[in-house]
């Protein structure tokens, strides 16, 4: 029988074979803002009140095959629920923040992203210049497995970061 001599403790670590991780340093290190512009919350909390107006004008009016009372309600239950979903949404996007620090990308929102830097294999601003007053630019982020996530950016200081994140990759993946 053939022994070998070398305990694990002397067996030199292997190293795995692969595409290299990105590395990404924000600066400063911890940035962080608005998803959506003031401008953009404004039109969707409009939105959102102004269907409930015309939600309640219908209710009295007894247009959803009721009264006005309990039976009203009921007969309008789906129009109440997907209002709900609107003003649901509508509270995200004004409560939606995103972020940059040494572990990655991350945006809260209905259910929060994030996106570590070492994962990344394509990285792209997507914007329209001289709207971003009203349409968020976007960062769409590729993984090297094919997983993406869109992030929103509004903030100025996060955007510019982004475009330098988006050129870094770029330079490192040599796409």
């Amino acid at each position: 029988m053939n022994h070998d001599t070398h305990s694990p403790a002397s067996v030199e670590p292997q190293t795995k074979p692969g595409i290299a991780p990105f590395h990404f340093q924000p600066h400063p290190e911890v940035l962080e803002g608005a998803a959506f512009s003031r401008s953009f919350q404004t039109l969707t909390g409009l939105i959102v009140l102004g269907s409930a107006y015309w939600l309640l004008s219908l209710w009295q009016q007894g247009k959803f095959g009721g009264d006005t009372g309990v039976a009203g309600l009921k007969a309008a239950g789906w129009f109440i629920v997907a209002w709900a979903l609107l003003a649901w949404t509508a509270w995200h996007v004004l409560q939606s923040r995103v972020r940059i620090d040494a572990q990655g990308i991350h945006q809260t929102w209905i259910w929060d992203k994030h996106m570590a830097f070492d994962d990344l294999a394509f990285a792209k601003l997507i914007r329209i210049r001289g709207l971003e007053w009203f349409m968020a630019p976007r960062l769409y982020v590729r993984t090297l497995v094919g997983k993406f996530a869109v992030f929103y950016v509004t903030d100025v200081t996060v955007l510019a970061e982004c475009e330098r994140l988006s050129a870094e990759l770029k330079a490192f993946r040599q796409m």
